[in-house]
């Protein structure tokens, strides 16, 4: 990865997996309080505008390894039928933003460094935090990046596995910082 010395200063927002298959209440993998999030997450995008970054997860067509016994216990996920909640979600503004395919839960890669343009400074939203979001978040902080979780801008599988996940993710503080979306905003204004 990056050197601190090659990072841009200006601070990027990555918005993970914001799909139907977390966000439709009918799908088994369904974050319940997705649609609390979106406004949040909306009111981001559109701050930061052009730094935006979305990620979406999609399930590998042939999973292999530990991805069998995984998708095992969720069929629905590999059906045909079921492809369209892969896109992701409406009404977020992800037109003409860079979008980040990957077939594994965390998302942090060269291939990420390079579309933040190696920001030193991200703030984190998405779903699920106790999956995705976790999964990016910590080695991304582990490569020297300052990660800030906008924690109201996040949904996990429930209230406490969400909340499990923040725990986990404050102890790698000053790396990684729980923070609120008006926290940020008002970062962001100041900052400009």
């Amino acid at each position: 990865m990056t050197s601190n010395a090659e990072r841009s200063t200006e601070p990027w927002l990555v918005v993970i997996d914001m799909q139907p298959i977390f966000g439709d209440p009918s799908s088994q993998w369904a974050a319940p309080r997705y649609d609390e999030i979106v406004p949040n997450v909306r009111r981001l995008v559109d701050q930061f505008g052009e730094r935006v970054v979305f990620t979406r997860y999609l399930a590998p067509e042939h999973p292999d390894g530990a991805w069998v016994p995984y998708f095992e216990l969720w069929p629905f996920a590999l059906d045909p039928a079921n492809a369209h909640l892969y896109e992701l979600s409406d009404g977020l503004g992800y037109a003409g933003q860079t979008v980040i395919d990957r077939e594994r839960f965390g998302k942090w890669d060269d291939g990420l460094a390079e579309a933040i343009n190696n920001a030193a400074d991200v703030v984190m939203v998405g779903v699920s935090t106790d999956c995705c979001v976790l999964s990016t978040a910590l080695p991304m902080s582990d490569s020297g990046v300052h990660v800030r979780i906008a924690t109201d801008a996040c949904a996990g599988a429930s209230d406490t596995d969400h909340q499990r996940a923040l725990d986990a993710m404050a102890l790698y503080a000053p790396l990684v910082e729980l923070t609120t979306t008006d926290a940020v905003l008002a970062a962001e204004t100041a900052g400009r």
